[in-house]
Parts: C-alpha cells; sequence; structure tokens
C-alpha cells in the first residue's frame, strides 16, 4: 500500500506517522458512540474515514513492506540516538559481521520464523534451526559471533515491532458500527496487495498479532543471552504508538507483551544498576527508562490478570514491582520524571477497577514526602 514515502524521514512520513493518524484514530473513537445513535452520523463518519486513506493513498504512491512505522521499531526512534550494535571489522580486514554467510544464513531463518503460520510444520523447522545458530555462536566463545547474533537479533526485533504495530493499526477493534478505522485501514492495505483478498483478515491478523507478540519475547531473551538486551530495552522504550494500540488489542497478545514488558523491565533495573555512570551517558539512560515506564505502565495495569489465569506469576510480578520501584528511585526528580511516571500508574491503576498490580503505593508516599520537604526547605 502506498501509504509513506519511500524516505522515511520526510515531513509528510513525520505528519502523517505522529499527528494525523492518532488525530485521526483518536476521533474516530470519540464519536462512535454518537455515529451508534444515528445512521447519518454513522454514514457521515465511514464516509470521511474512508476518503482520507482513499486520498492518502494516491498521495503517498510509493509502497513500503510495513506501512504506518519505520525501520528499527515504532514511535519517536528518531528522538534517541537509536544505538545499534556497531558492525565491527573482523581484524583481518574482511567484511563487516552482518555481511558474512551465518549472518545471512540467520537473517533469512529469523525473517521466516516471521512469516512461515505457527499452524504449519515448517515453522518448527525454521525455529529450530534458527535457535541452533544463535546457540551454536554463543557455545563458540568468539565475541564476532555473539556479535553476529546481537546484530541480526538487533534487526529481526525492529521487523517484528514494526510489523505487530502494522497489523494492531489495522484490525477492526471490535466496532459494531462495521464502519471501523482498522476495517478502512485493512481494506486500503488489500488494495495496495498487501493483503489476501480471502475471507476473514481480522481474524488472520489477530494470528499473526499473537505470533507475532510472542516471538518478539523470544527474540528479546535471545538477545539478553546474547549480551546486546540494551538494544532491546531502547526499542521497547520508544514503542510508544504501540503501547498505546496494546490497550486495546486482543488480550492473548497483551499477554505476550506484558511478559515480554516484565522482562525488559527486570533487565534494565539490572543493566543500569550495573553500568551506572554520570554526565550525558547517564542521563540519556535515565532518559530511557523514564520513557520505558510511560509507554508500558498502561498496559501492566490494564492486562495483567490475563483471561483464564494471571499473566504472571505472584513471585514474578513482585520481582517487576521492586524492579519499578528501583528504576523510579534512580531516575530522581530533578525534571520532574518521579512525578510524571507515578501519575501514568496512579491514573491507569486506579481507572483498571479489576487491577492490583503494580502497587507503586511506596514510591508514590517516598515522592510525596521528598517533594514536601523541597518546598519547606531552604535553598
Amino acid at each position: 500500500m502506498g501509504v509513506l514515502m519511500e524516505n522515511s524521514s520526510s515531513p509528510l512520513f513525520f505528519l502523517h506517522r505522529n499527528l494525523i493518524t492518532p488525530l485521526l484514530v483518536s476521533a474516530d473513537k470519540s464519536i462512535i458512540s454518537l455515529s451508534q445513535k444515528s445512521k447519518l452520523l454513522e454514514l457521515i463518519r465511514h464516509v470521511i474515514v474512508s476518503v482520507f486513506f482513499v486520498l492518502l493513498n494516491l498521495v503517498c504512491s510509493l509502497p513500503l513492506p510495513f506501512p504506518f512505522c519505520f525501520e528499527g521499531g515504532s514511535g519517536e526512534n528518531n528522538k534517541f540516538d537509536n544505538k545499534q550494535l556497531v558492525h565491527s571489522q573482523v581484524s583481518n580486514g574482511r567484511a563487516s559481521t552482518s555481511d558474512t554467510a551465518i549472518a545471512r544464513a540467520m537473517n533469512q531463518l529469523l525473517m521466516l520464523v516471521n512469516h512461515v503460520p505457527v499452524s504449519s510444520r515448517k515453522y518448527e523447522l525454521v525455529t529450530c534451526l534458527a535457535e541452533k545458530l544463535i546457540e551454536d555462536n554463543l557455545m563458540d566463545g568468539s565475541d564476532v559471533l555473539r556479535e553476529v547474533n546481537c546484530v541480526v537479533l538487533s534487526e529481526a526485533f525492529g521487523r517484528a515491532l514494526c510489523g505487530l504495530e502494522s497489523e494492531l493499526l489495522g484490525l477492526d477493534q471490535g466496532d459494531s458500527s462495521g464502519f471501523g478505522l482498522g476495517r478502512v485501514v485493512s481494506m486500503v492495505k488489500g488494495w495496495g496487495g498487501l493483503k489476501e483478498s480471502g475471507g476473514g483478515p481480522s481474524r488472520v491478523d489477530m494470528v499473526f498479532a499473537e505470533k507475532t507478540a510472542a516471538e518478539l519475547l523470544w527474540l528479546a531473551q535471545k538477545m539478553e543471552a546474547s549480551g546486546g538486551v540494551e538494544v532491546v530495552v531502547e526499542k521497547w522504550a520508544w514503542a510508544s504508538n504501540l503501547g498505546w494500540l496494546a490497550l486495546s488489542c486482543e488480550s492473548r497478545v497483551q499477554a505476550s507483551l506484558v511478559k515480554l514488558t516484565a522482562f525488559l523491565i527486570k533487565q534494565a533495573n539490572q543493566m543500569y544498576k550495573r553500568q551506572q555512570t554520570n554526565g550525558e551517558e547517564w542521563e540519556r539512560q535515565k532518559h530511557t527508562m523514564v520513557k520505558m515506564l510511560i509507554t508500558w505502565i498502561p498496559l501492566l495495569c490494564q492486562a495483567n490478570n490475563g483471561t483464564d489465569s494471571p499473566t504472571l506469576s505472584v513471585s514474578e510480578r513482585r520481582e517487576v514491582e521492586k524492579a519499578l520501584e528501583e528504576i523510579i528511585e534512580m531516575i530522581e526528580d530533578d525534571e520532574g520524571s518521579q512525578e510524571k511516571v507515578l501519575s501514568v500508574w496512579l491514573h491507569h491503576f486506579t481507572h483498571c477497577p479489576s487491577s492490583d498490580w503494580p502497587n507503586l503505593y511506596n514510591s508514590y508516599v517516598k515522592w510525596c514526602t521528598i517533594s514536601r520537604k523541597l518546598i519547606v526547605s531552604p535553598c
């Protein structure tokens, strides 16, 4: 579907990506209740949304494999250095680690893992092969092969992030009017030849979304084993659009995203405690942690219970809660960071009636005490 310029840094891309689409999605959700009361309003809403996407499709005619996103994940990756592992050169002057036979083989396998349906017997084959290559690289003990893992897995994680966001944007989120924005997006994607014309696209999309969410967790775990989890933490922290979309997606997709968020919060806490530095680098790390908490705490509050059983065990919840408390304490409040995080937590924690986790009461009280002392103490 031609909805984005090939150059993802174009002004049109960012205007559409960060302003037009979120604004239209928000407006569309706001008038659903009104449109259900009036057939005329329902028709007008359908026409406006349809015309918007038709015009967008005509204006931006160059196709991209994943609409509404750009390489490296979602949201605001451009706001940080998009820290990637440097493709180091092998000591004898050969090509970089990303341009080797083993890297190309891993890249092909991980692409197939993402695209082969989980119901196919071939899915197990490609997954086992990918796992074997990753593990063999680690068992070899070579820094170069470890870097191969990190580079290829980082690229795969970014692709999966982009694909999941694309699918969630295209899903019909249970709009009973029949004219949901997600349905229109799916129609336009169909016009662009990105989807099969056969029946049941929403069901197919949901299966793919659930599969991709589970694969993101798998990729993050492999990155952690390969020593490159910091790259994944940064990508996940800045996936703000995905964090917003996750609040309304199907519960099984949410469960995988909660597990991944919990895993990366614990990893970020351990990583930043080990690597805590001063100056500009530490400020960047704090900014990343603040962004991660603001982006994903709403999902933790809303989706932690699961459908028939808790998404996380009691011990896992306590571990994540402790990690959250330690991160909030680390970021301090010199720029209002703690206030922002705790404000988001309080809002979503109290507005989710079935939620009793994460309980950051102690962190909130501690922040209030410190803030009170700052007012009464002399400068």
